[in-house]
């Protein structure tokens, strides 16, 4: 998406991202959580970010709900609103890579198309995607908010997995069977991925 003034110029830094990567001891990184409502995205994200800060580690989650209170409150849930709300946070998962700071992305971003984009965004191997596999059936058990009834019972439209298609990532970083494996699992998967992409050391 271009510019919409001819007058409008990028500011190049003095401190750099490389700067900043040096002061903090790791590289950046966006770390991109995807799944079905339920699935354990956020849940994932949150206790990855815990173990990180133990660790040291400059982090911060990027929340689906949360963006939507500030950032994204004027977007409904239609596939161009869904589109539009993806957009916003790649940008800013985009500033805070610049920043030094490894971003946990939490969304159902369900469009492969939109996932695809936002990688696009960054250098290669700054992005990694983050597949938290679920079958609908128990993301629908662990439904506490009702979403997924007031769905199936036409009060919610455009619902994702019941309304609204999900695209399961074709070629993921990570894939998390989160209802075969333990929180505790899942986090250590995660943090043996950002190991092995030398974003954090051992």
């Amino acid at each position: 998406m271009s510019v919409r003034s001819s007058h409008v110029v990028w500011h190049h830094a003095t401190v750099t991202r490389a700067d900043r990567e040096r002061l903090y001891r790791h590289r950046a990184a966006v770390v991109w959580f995807t799944g079905l409502s339920g699935a354990g995205k956020s849940t994932l994200a949150h206790a990855v970010e815990e173990r990180l800060h133990a660790l040291g580690a400059h982090t911060f989650v990027l929340d689906g709900d949360n963006v939507r209170h500030g950032l994204c409150r004027d977007l409904g849930f239609s596939e161009a609103d869904r589109v539009e709300n993806i957009r916003r946070v790649g940008e800013v998962a985009k500033l805070f890579l610049d920043a030094g700071i490894i971003t946990l992305a939490a969304f159902i971003s369900p469009f492969r198309k939109d996932r695809a984009w936002v990688r696009s965004l960054m250098p290669t191997g700054d992005f990694l995607e983050i597949y938290c596999q679920c079958p609908l059936s128990v993301c629908e058990q662990r439904d506490v908010k009702g979403l997924y009834r007031k769905a199936r019972t036409g009060e919610i439209a455009h619902y994702t997995g019941i309304t609204s298609p999900y695209e399961a990532p074709e070629n993921p970083e990570l894939t998390v069977n989160t209802a075969e494996l333990s929180l505790e699992q899942c986090v250590d998967a995660v943090m043996q991925l950002l190991v092995a992409r030398k974003i954090v050391l051992a």
